[in-house]
C-alpha cells in the first residue's frame, strides 16, 4: 500500500503549484493531498500564522487514514519539517526542498524590510511579482501558479512568524524518520544544507542541476522523481 503524499506549497503560491506532481502521483497510483495554507489560494482572506499552517497539515494528515510522506518547498519545506517534528501523527518520511538556510538574523531582517517596501506599492507588489515570475519560471509553471492565484500581501506576515522556526532542531527531533533535502543548484536558500544534513539521522541531500529556488516548478520531472523514490523507500 502506498503512503499518502501531503504537499505543502510555498509562500504567495497555493495548492495549484503542485499540479504537475499531483498528476504524476495519480498516474503512479499514489494518493496525495495538497491543501491551501492560511492566507493563500482559496484562503487568501485569512491571516497567515505558523500555528494555523500546522493545523492545516495536521487536519489533512488525519484525513489520509494511513502513513504520510510530507513534502514541502520553500515556506512549505520549513513547515513540513516543523510539523513532522511536532505532530503526534509521525510521518513515514519528509522531503524538504528549498529551505536549507535557517530563517534568522540579518538575512531574515533584510527580507522583511524588502517585503515591507514592496507591500507599500500601489498594487502591493503584484506587478513586480508577475514580472519576476515570468523571468524565472517556465510557461507551464506560470499557468499552474495562476490557477490558484498569488497572495501578494502575505509576505511580511509569513516572515514575521517563520523566524521562530529552527529546521536544524526539527531535523534532530525527527530521529530515524527518513529525510530527503532537495535543492536547486542555483538556490540561494541552500547555504546551510550541509549543516541540515548533519542534523539528520537518516538524511540524504539531492541537488538538482540547473534548478533555482522553486525547484518543483523549474524542474518538475526531476523533483517528482525524488518524491516517488521516497515513497518507494518507505512503502
Amino acid at each position: 500500500m502506498n503512503p499518502t503524499v501531503l504537499l505543502a506549497h510555498g509562500v504567495r503560491a497555493s495548492a495549484s503549484m503542485w499540479r504537475a506532481q499531483l498528476a504524476a502521483l495519480d498516474r503512479a497510483a499514489v494518493p496525495a493531498l495538497a491543501p491551501d495554507l492560511p492566507g493563500h489560494g482559496a484562503r487568501r482572506g485569512e491571516a497567515f500564522t505558523v500555528a494555523g499552517a500546522l493545523a492545516t497539515l495536521d487536519e489533512a494528515a488525519s484525513s489520509a487514514g494511513g502513513p504520510v510522506v510530507v513534502v514541502g518547498v520553500s515556506l512549505g519545506g520549513y513547515l513540513a519539517l516543523h510539523w513532522a517534528a511536532s505532530t503526534a501523527r509521525r510521518p513515514a518520511a519528509v522531503l524538504a526542498a528549498a529551505c536549507s538556510t535557517r530563517p534568522r538574523g540579518p538575512g531574515l531582517a533584510g527580507y522583511r524590510a524588502l517585503a515591507s517596501l514592496i507591500e507599500r506599492l500601489p498594487d502591493r507588489g503584484a506587478g513586480l511579482n508577475d514580472a519576476l515570475a515570468r523571468r524565472v519560471l517556465p510557461a507551464q509553471a506560470l499557468d499552474d501558479l495562476a490557477v490558484g492565484g498569488m497572495a501578494v500581501g502575505v509576505m511580511d506576515a509569513v516572515l514575521a512568524d517563520v523566524g521562530g522556526l529552527d529546521p536544524v532542531a526539527d531535523l534532530r527531533a525527527l530521529g530515524d524518520v527518513p529525510v530527503r533535502l532537495v535543492n536547486g543548484r542555483w538556490d540561494h536558500f541552500r547555504l546551510e544544507e550541509r549543516t541540515l544534513l548533519a542534523a539528520c539521522a537518516r538524511g540524504r541531500l539531492v541537488v538538482v542541476p540547473g534548478a533555482t529556488h522553486l525547484v518543483s516548478l523549474v524542474r518538475p520531472v526531476a523533483f517528482t522523481r525524488q518524491v516517488l523514490e521516497l515513497v518507494a523507500e518507505v512503502r
